[in-house]
Formats: C-alpha cells, sequence, structure tokens
C-alpha cells in the first residue's frame, strides 16, 4: 500500500472512530472482526446438516436508506415471525447489514424454524409476507442476489410498468428468440 493510501486510511479510521466515541461506543481492537473472517465461510456449510436434521434454514435480502434500516428490519422480522408462527413454526430471524454504502445499507436475514409438514408452501407464504412487508417499509425488494423469479412479480410493482417495458423491449431487441433466462427478470 502506498503511504498516500495509508494516510488516508487512517484518517478515515481515525474520523469512524471518533464518531463511533462520541455516540458511546469504544474500540475492540481486530479480534471482532479476525473472528468473523475466520468463520466467515463455515456457517453456510450448516445448512446441509441442520435440514438433514429437520431445520428449515433460508436467507433473503433488501437494501433501504439510513434511516429506514430499523423499520424495515422490525417489520420483515414480524412479517416473517407472525406467517411462520402462525403456520407452526415459530422462527428465529436474525438479521445484519451485509453491505454497506454512503446513503443505506443492505439487510440480510437468516431464518431458521422447524420444517414443519410442507417446507417448501409454508416458505413461500413467509417469502410473500416477506416481500410484502419490504415494499411496504419502502425497501428495495432485491440488491446483490437480483431479482430472478422469487422477486420478479414485487420487482415489477417497484419499478413500475413502464420500466417493465423497456426491460421487456430491451430483452426483445437483444434476445430475439427468447433463450436467455426466459422468465427470470419479466415475464
Amino acid at each position: 500500500m502506498s503511504a498516500g493510501r495509508h494516510c488516508v486510511g487512517a484518517v478515515r479510521r481515525a474520523a469512524a472512530s471518533a464518531v463511533i466515541a462520541a455516540a458511546g461506543g469504544q474500540a475492540l481492537g481486530t479480534a471482532p472482526g479476525e473472528a468473523w473472517r475466520a468463520g466467515r465461510f463455515l456457517a453456510p456449510y450448516l445448512r446441509d446438516s441442520l435440514l438433514d436434521n429437520g431445520a428449515f434454514v433460508e436467507t433473503l435480502e433488501t437494501a433501504t436508506f439510513w434511516s429506514n434500516l430499523a423499520r424495515v428490519r422490525a417489520e420483515v422480522t414480524t412479517a416473517l415471525s407472525a406467517v411462520l408462527t402462525a403456520g407452526g413454526t415459530p422462527p428465529v430471524v436474525m438479521c445484519h447489514i451485509s453491505h454497506a454504502y454512503e446513503a443505506g445499507a443492505s439487510l440480510y436475514f437468516t431464518i431458521l424454524c422447524a420444517q414443519g409438514n410442507d417446507p417448501i408452501s409454508g416458505w413461500h407464504t413467509a417469502k410473500v409476507a416477506a416481500s410484502a412487508a419490504i415494499r411496504a417499509a419502502g425497501a428495495t425488494i432485491t440488491h446483490h442476489h437480483g431479482v430472478g423469479t422469487d422477486h420478479r412479480d414485487t420487482y415489477a410493482q417497484e419499478i413500475g410498468p413502464l420500466a417493465v417495458e423497456v426491460l421487456r423491449a430491451v430483452k426483445k431487441t437483444l434476445d430475439p428468440v427468447g433463450i436467455l433466462n426466459p422468465g427470470v427478470l419479466v415475464s
């Protein structure tokens, strides 16, 4: 790293530390970050073991402005908890910030519950409720995972009919035979 970059990084860290200290926070050193880094890719491997033992594990993401993070987290957590509990599978709903930006951040939810009698249908119902909560709270239906068929209909609501028609026109022009991801972004 060049001396100039190091200096800019040190200035940014000092400024961030001052803001955190002014809000009552304290420096914890590098241990929390190193612990996260060491275990970062271990959690996804737990999923198969949990599924094999009757647990259901799923994730979803959204993004919103900083001023809206708490509202979105609360409303999505409430929607997921209500639907899954009503279906007989009360969940643990966890959430963390996966990406941070100047204007806002991406919230990444991890949901853990019993599989129940029909886990696919149960998750579909929960995902519809979570998607409605995301939209009602003013967040975006997607972030780094993209749109895909799970979010296609809610994404169309979010961007509106004109934008959907623009996407269809681009698709028709660039993929006139319709072989590239048919029905994934627009139907």
